[in-house]
């Protein structure tokens, strides 16, 4: 069913049974960032063990800091925010976005010299959403076109607190700015048109530094003190919304996942699939480190279809390419709106999916900030590429456990990025 390259599929009668997703990977990057800047000894379980998150905690070591541990667990010697040290090479991101964009930030800060690079996919994406507040804050940053993509060459300075209005609802803009703003004099504030994820001033809050949050906005004081910590990664929604259409979908089909995390900015995915007439459910809710998690159960439904734009975007915009799916499968049409975001992710999420579900048979109308998906349609199997984006892949193999005859999906192997051990969980649903 598997190879390295493709992963062929076949039309399933239904998913059952019980999974538990890989550790959040947004939360597992901070973990390894904020674990390297307290002092002291912090332990991470549940770490997700994608290519992403592993660039991130390599990254770290590069700069001094001492990580033990394998699989889903890993121990960090944290040294404190004065306590990392020049790379000996070059870093490299691989595919990660949120690895480039919060460490240009975290290095802006630092006295030593560093440069920051990734594979061909990420040398295309943005950077000067970043380069251009840390360089207001007096970081210098040089780089591909002016700055606008890596590799990044940065020479760490002594920075000033700026109040800085984000062009855009940007979780990795956001955390970039406040990674610096622990590093200058004074209080450093961001202010977004949108709420974007929490995960870092979350975070921040939970280890002991001086942050305050009201509406849209939030400040954090420079050289605050981070606390060593104990913490259990909550399972990554994002990972989990494969398997939450899957369920809606298929026919006969209950899939429980365990121990999601369901920060409300994370949680529009599930606020969607419940407008579309999902039967979804959480149970077993609890808190740890600032995040809350649930065990989510979803039953298969009768969908229909809903706009999804305006604030709800920041909210599910990892999860808009298995939404896309999900649309396929709803009585009338699902609009995507403000979403123009997806155009600059490792692929155009827009025209990757637009171009992948005609190939299904699904009706598309493409625009540039989103797309319109008419539905139900009966799905055909076909051969589609996932245009080297890991998300795209994976909404393409959900797509075809659904289609009538056999669907191959090209370019799979970035699926490692984020979720190494999808497969496996797939097939132990599959019956």
């Amino acid at each position: 069913m598997k190879s390295v390259e493709s992963i062929i599929i076949n039309k399933n009668k239904r998913l059952r049974g019980v999974i538990y997703p890989p550790g959040d990977k947004s939360i597992s990057h901070r973990a390894i960032i904020f674990g390297s800047l307290a002092r002291g000894k912090s332990k991470v379980t549940n770490f997700c063990p994608g290519d992403d998150t592993l660039n991130t905690l390599k990254a770290f070591q590069s700069l001094g800091i001492k990580i033990e541990g394998s699989g889903t667990e890993f121990t960090i010697w944290g040294k404190g925010l004065k306590g990392l040290q020049e790379p000996p090479d070059i870093i490299n991101a691989g595919n990660s976005g949120t690895t480039t964009r919060l460490l240009t930030g975290l290095l802006g800060g630092q006295n030593f010299f560093s440069v920051i690079t990734g594979d061909a996919s990420l040398r295309k994406r943005p950077m000067k959403r970043v380069t251009e507040p840390l360089r207001a804050m007096g970081a210098k940053i040089d780089g591909r076109e002016g700055g606008d993509c890596a590799p990044l060459a940065i020479r760490g300075e002594n920075l000033r607190s700026i109040t800085y209005h984000t062009p855009v609802a940007s979780a990795q803009i956001k955390s970039a700015i406040l990674l610096a703003g622990l590093y200058a004099d004074g209080i450093t504030e961001v202010i977004e048109p949108v709420l974007s994820r929490d995960h870092t001033e979350r975070m921040l809050k939970a280890l002991g530094a001086h942050v305050e949050t009201k509406n849209t906005m939030v400040r954090v004081q420079g050289f605050s003190e981070l606390e060593a910590f104990s913490l259990f990664v909550p399972g990554d929604i994002s990972a989990a919304a494969f398997f939450v259409v899957g369920g809606a979908i298929i026919p006969d089909s209950e899939v429980i996942i365990r121990d999601v995390g369901i920060n409300p900015l994370r949680t529009g995915i599930l606020d969607v699939l419940k407008n579309m007439g999902a039967d979804i459910r959480l149970e077993e809710i609890k808190e740890e480190g600032g995040e809350e998690r649930a065990d989510i159960i979803v039953k298969s439904s009768l969908l229909k279809g809903v706009e999804v734009s305006g604030e709800l975007i920041p909210r599910t915009i990892d999860e808009l390419p298995i939404l896309a799916i999900a649309a396929s499968q709803a009585e009338g049409t699902t609009i995507i709106r403000d979403a123009k975001e997806l155009r600059v992710k490792e692929t155009d999420r827009i025209k990757a999916m637009a171009e992948g579900l005609r190939r299904f048979g699904v009706q598309v109308q493409e625009f540039e900030d989103g797309m319109a998906i008419t539905g139900p349609q009966k799905l055909k199997g076909t051969r589609v590429s996932s245009y080297g984006d890991h998300r795209v892949a994976m909404a393409f193999i959900i797509a075809g456990l659904t289609a009538s005859g056999e669907t191959t999906v090209e370019d799979t192997a970035l699926i490692a990025t984020s979720f190494p051990n999808f497969m496996e969980l797939l097939d132990s649903l599959s019956q």
